[in-house]
């Protein structure tokens, strides 16, 4: 253990999501990647509270005991780690106790250590602060969390911090969720990998990038990120990256659409323009690009529909022409002039019903990604769900619904779908 004097003050070098947030929390949430100094921020929090004398009981919950001995009491960035000089507790392994000294303001202070496999072990005592580590791996995530909350009844604001790599488990869901909504006195802060990369090994974060980037695994574990599907949603995650495929994939495209859902209305508050670029190659659609805007005025999205045709070397762009036919239509021939073929499909079907088809080609592979499109995908896998399983209110689907036109387009013959072109 350095001395004060060697060591730099905490708030010093944390970065922006190490730190609590402002404001009357009872939980804060911290998910970060790997590496992203998720224990040293619970560490560090702990320390905080047990030295200044603001929590004398602490509960600390972790997948095992011994993850939380070996982790976050012993560990290299645990609490024994960042003690100050002086004020280094000692863990009393028969009681899995961690004993601040007796003197100051630690005084009195002790931590005690529980299992998320033995949730009923929490019943009894009771806190004025708990660190909730790794909350993603626990085995008995809502049951442990559950029985910590009664036991949440010590001092004038018993506060948790949970400190977790983002899977989608339903504890994690659940407090990501309120925090979004800003309720329920849940605040989260988050972090990727390369927000610590200071503490880290040079080549780690590379190598890493250089193995999984672009993957659903590198925005888990790298960035930091939420990533789940939503019950009743007609798309996976897992049918996605079962068939995710390269550019050079799509070498040798026999036909490249751009297709685009319009916007009803203007403003910042409006649908966005969904544009999404396919091709087809020997019955396999590559999606290309998504190159969806939101807040755009018509000549502005106008626009972007051209210079992506142009960049991909489109030669049709499919639009939905229910609503604003003729504006549309302007909008498009005065962007792209006659270098591309314009083709306007209306909507005969709802959403839904026009989107499965599609995602039955994706479950035969029949679609392929050419790369991590995060805005189009997380919509996707959201897509189709009752917004009430959903979490929250859903935005209109504009990049799905462009997604949804352009394979359609791209495979319309082969399935021997009625064309109907209005020009």
């Amino acid at each position: 253990m350095r001395t004060d004097a060697e060591r730099p003050a905490w708030r010093d070098i944390a970065h922006a999501a190490q730190v609590p947030p402002e404001g009357a929390w009872r939980t804060w949430l911290l998910m970060g990647g790997r590496g992203a100094g998720k224990t040293r921020a619970g560490a560090e929090w702990v320390r905080e509270l047990a030295e200044s004398g603001a929590a004398k009981r602490i509960a600390l919950v972790g997948p095992t005991l011994h993850d939380v001995r070996e982790v976050m009491i012993e560990g290299v960035s645990g609490i024994r780690a960042v003690a100050t000089e002086g004020m280094r507790p000692d863990y009393v392994a028969s009681r899995r106790m961690l004993v601040w000294p007796d003197k100051g303001a630690c005084a009195g202070a002790v931590a005690m250590a529980f299992s998320a496999e033995d949730p009923d072990a929490l019943r009894g005592p009771q806190f004025d602060a708990a660190w909730c580590d790794e909350i993603g791996a626990w085995a008995r995530d809502v049951e442990t969390w559950r029985t910590l909350a009664f036991a949440m009844r010590l001092g004038a604001c018993p506060r948790v911090i949970a400190t977790t790599t983002p899977r989608p488990r339903e504890l994690v869901v659940w407090l990501a969720e309120k925090a979004e909504r800003g309720a329920g006195g849940v605040a989260m802060t988050q972090a990727g990998t390369r927000a610590n990369a200071a503490n880290l090994a040079p080549a780690f974060v590379a190598a890493l990038e250089e193995d999984f980037g672009g993957t659903e695994l590198a925005r888990r574990e790298l960035d930091g990120e939420l990533v789940s599907d939503v019950e009743g949603a007609l798309w996976t995650r897992a049918i996605i990256e079962a068939h995710r495929g390269r550019l050079e994939d799509a070498a040798g495209l026999e036909r490249i659409v751009v297709a685009v859902d319009p916007p009803g209305g203007g403003g910042p508050n409006a649908d966005a323009c969904g544009i999404v670029a396919a091709g087809v190659k020997d019955g396999v659609v590559y999606v290309l690009a998504d190159a969806t805007v939101r807040g755009a005025r018509p000549a502005e999205w106008g626009r972007r529909v051209a210079a992506v045709a142009d960049a991909w070397g489109a030669g049709a762009v499919v639009v939905e022409g229910n609503v604003g036919q003729a504006l549309v239509r302007d909008v498009i021939r005065a962007a792209c002039g006659d270098r591309v073929k314009l083709v306007m499909r209306h909507a005969m079907a709802g959403k839904p019903d026009r989107a499965q088809p599609v995602s039955a080609l994706y479950e035969q592979g029949r679609v392929r990604h050419v790369r991590m499109f995060k805005e189009l995908e997380d919509e996707m896998c959201a897509f189709g769900a009752p917004e009430a399983l959903a979490g929250r209110r859903a935005r209109s689907p504009d990049r799905v619904d462009a997604l949804v036109w352009a394979v359609d387009e791209l495979t319309r013959k082969a399935r021997g779908r009625p064309r109907v072109d209005i020009l």
